[in-house]
């Protein structure tokens, strides 16, 4: 792993470590596997989570690193939820999130990135806080409510999205930030996908 983060190319003057590569790569992949709900979208996503780990303890962004450690334990849960969850004619059973659902992860967000944001200023465990926590939070709820099949973790990436590329290109990690803006193109497909498909149960669910 080391050495992955020692050695790396350069794009238009800017080096880019090999961990930092490959783990995007991954993560890109792991938003094309979720679109169409396979369960490699889970073991895919613990690769990129080990590999951007090493990235972001680099970059000194002690929330993004610690969010590869709380991803990993979530896709984790994720591989296990959608495999006891797999329906034979709709794959895995997804469905939208009710009114108090989302009032739950909107507080959620707004509570959380507050008192992460204060718990890494007071330890020094970030030289941008408030935007690290923020994507921290949110990746946590998007990847929890991707593994509960909630069609608005999509929503809830682009939030992430919207923080996460000023954040990158502040750290001087270009990559990221490219890779996070096709994100954001990945994750309205992924939205529309998705909603698709609830529609569908909804209309297939035995009443």
């Amino acid at each position: 792993m080391h050495v992955l983060q020692e050695y790396g190319i350069t794009v238009f003057g800017q080096r880019i470590a090999y961990a930092e590569l490959f783990g995007q790569v991954f993560a890109l992949a792991v938003v094309f596997l979720a679109q169409r709900r396979t369960l490699w979208t889970w073991p895919v996503q613990l690769v990129s989570v080990a590999l951007l780990f090493t990235v972001y303890v680099s970059a000194d962004l002690g929330g993004l690193a610690v969010r590869q450690v709380v991803v990993g334990l979530i896709a984790v849960y994720g591989w296990w939820a959608w495999a006891r969850r797999r329906d034979p004619v709709f794959g895995v059973a997804v469905r939208r999130a009710t009114a108090r659902e989302l009032t739950v992860v909107a507080v959620a967000f707004a509570a959380g990135t507050v008192g992460f944001a204060l718990l890494l200023e007071a330890v020094g465990g970030s030289w941008a806080p408030w935007p690290d926590a923020a994507i921290f939070i949110g990746t946590v709820l998007a990847f929890g409510l991707q593994a509960w099949g909630l069609v608005e973790f999509w929503l809830v990436w682009l939030v992430v999205d919207a923080v996460g590329v000023p954040l990158q290109l502040s750290s001087g990690l270009f990559f990221s930030a490219l890779v996070y803006i096709a994100f954001a193109a990945m994750v309205v497909y992924g939205w529309f996908s998705w909603y698709r498909s609830a529609a569908r149960q909804r209309v297939g669910a035995p009443v």
